[in-house]
Parts: C-alpha cells; sequence; structure tokens
C-alpha cells in the first residue's frame, strides 16, 4: 500500500508534464482550426487568458496586419470556445505585451537559447512561426523532444 501512495505524486507529475507536451491540450474546435488555422498554428487556447483572446477577437479587422474580420455568429462562436478554453494556469494568466504569445514570459523563457538569427532565417522567418521546428504544432504537441531547428 505504501508503494501505491508514493507512486501517485508521480503519476500526477507525469500527467502535467505530459500535458504541458500539449499546451492548452483542450481539443482545437472545428470553426477555430478552420478560421485562425487557415493562416496560422491554431494556437492551443490556453496559452492566453480570456481577457487576451477576447481583445484580439475584438480587433480582427486589424489582426496584426491584416483583416480577419469574420460574420457576427463566427465570432461569437469563437468568443464564446476560446473563453471556455483560455489560459487559466499561472504562466497563462498575464496577458502578454500586445496579446502575442510570443511575447509572453513563458515562451520568451522557453526559448532563450535559440540564436537571435534564428528567427529571422528564411526557414523560421519568425517566433510566430511555430510549425518551422515543432513540426506537429499545429495538433498542440509542442514537446521538446521532437524540435527540429532548421539550418
Amino acid at each position: 500500500m505504501r508503494q501505491v501512495i508514493a507512486v501517485l505524486p508521480c503519476l500526477a507529475i507525469a500527467s502535467l508534464a505530459c500535458a504541458g507536451d500539449r499546451a492548452g491540450a483542450a481539443p482545437l474546435s472545428p470553426t477555430y482550426r478552420q478560421e485562425c488555422g487557415s493562416c496560422h498554428v491554431p494556437y492551443p487556447p490556453g496559452l492566453l487568458p480570456a481577457a487576451s483572446w477576447q481583445r484580439l477577437l475584438d480587433h480582427l479587422p486589424q489582426h496584426f496586419g491584416s483583416d480577419a474580420s469574420l460574420d457576427a455568429a463566427t465570432l461569437k462562436e469563437l468568443s464564446t470556445w476560446l473563453a471556455a478554453h483560455a489560459g487559466k494556469s499561472r504562466r497563462a494568466m498575464e496577458p502578454p505585451p500586445q496579446d502575442r504569445i510570443t511575447r509572453s514570459v513563458w515562451f520568451r523563457h522557453e526559448h532563450d537559447e535559440i540564436a537571435p538569427t534564428t528567427w529571422t532565417s528564411p526557414a523560421v522567418k519568425s517566433p510566430a512561426n511555430c510549425t518551422a521546428c515543432h513540426a506537429q504544432a499545429d495538433q498542440g504537441d509542442f514537446n521538446e523532444d521532437r524540435v527540429r531547428i532548421p539550418r
């Protein structure tokens, strides 16, 4: 019995570690995948707090230099879904500057060993291009063991 009790905390930590590999592990809404994933990786909703997602939705006509406007019904659906699946963990509670995931404390900490020139290389282009190094980013898989930085 004592061995089982000792194993339980280890299992809990292991499950949290696995969940971290699939940041914000909520299954992606088909609408979110279609509308947002058509231009960039459909970022896991757990990477930003609800307030950040709402600001992003409120400014879709000027979405980081693009007009990403949506009809009212789609906007409402995405707003509801993002609010329900937004980040609630400590790493996601503080909105990053300009609500950019790539400017969050968490993102910068996870990528601090990446040379600045890597972000501007032709194969990567910017920190927002997750799939350049994380081949399964569109599935929410950011496992460090599967990172391949293009040369």
